[in-house]
């Protein structure tokens, strides 16, 4: 099966005043359709460097990175992807749904094609009953779950999600882990997902790439053993609590511990 992101060799170096920052070297990585793929490490380490990179927002030194066979600039032409940061990043003079359908009404949509789109997406994420309200009038779970929303409007086939619940309590968290995972069993897209959380990152992936500090490079590349149903409770069981052991020791092995 052709990889829909491919990168060969992918090395990425900024220039600073204080000298170059090498942030990824000789990366190495396909992932196939419909997996959903996080990417661990510590603070530093070039994954969401990576995640940017393959949306064009970066652009590596050397090698070649490839999404649905295309270089990445072109890749964002062709709307192949969605792309979740870290904060919402809502305005907040629109309504939810003139949020969601502000990258379509950017793309030349109809307003009938917006509003079928704007009711699908948000019944995905769970806000069906949401659409009229203004981002101040939701908690943060669910202003990331209209930025999820926002991100599946025009329907892309790659969804790149930069540590979106990173700033959420662990209550919230959990709930939108579960959504999540429920969301790509449903559409089947492929997910790259940045994450500092290790119980995140076993309970979400179908693969985890680990990564060392800077410069960033992949040490491991984890296949997980989980079903594709997995209820919260999973975490408990001793096939998590080894995917999560395996997990660590890659990080640790990264670092240079014995």
């Amino acid at each position: 099966m052709d990889a829909v992101i491919e990168a060969q060799r992918v090395s990425l170096t900024f220039q600073t005043a204080d000298g170059p920052v090498h942030a990824l070297k000789d990366v190495d990585l396909a992932i196939a359709p419909g997996e959903f793929v996080s990417f661990i490490g510590p603070s530093g380490c070039g994954k969401t460097t990576f995640l940017r990179s393959v949306a064009a927002l970066e652009t590596p030194t050397s090698g070649r990175l490839s999404v649905n066979g295309m270089e990445p600039d072109a890749a964002r032409r062709a709307r192949a992807y969605g792309f979740v940061f870290q904060a919402p990043g809502l305005y907040p003079w629109r309504t939810i749904s003139g949020n969601i359908s502000l990258p379509l009404e950017i793309m030349g949509f109809s307003r009938s094609e917006r509003a079928e789109r704007v009711a699908r997406v948000l019944d995905l994420v769970e806000l069906t009953g949401f659409a009229g309200k203004f981002p101040w009038q939701l908690s943060g779970g669910m202003q990331q779950r209209a930025s999820i929303a926002r991100a599946l409007a025009f329907d892309a086939d790659i969804l790149l999600m930069d540590e979106p619940f990173g700033a959420l309590d662990e209550i919230v968290r959990d709930r939108l882990n579960e959504a999540l995972l429920a969301l790509w069993r449903k559409t089947g897209k492929t997910i790259g997902f940045v994450t500092h959380s290790i119980p995140e990152a076993v309970y979400l992936s179908t693969k985890i790439v680990v990564m060392s500090p800077r410069p960033g490079r992949i040490t491991k590349v984890i296949d997980s053993p989980l079903p594709p149903e997995r209820p919260l409770e999973i975490r408990d069981t001793p096939e998590f609590i080894a995917l999560a052991h395996e997990v660590r020791e890659g990080l640790r092995e990264g670092h240079g511990y014995d």
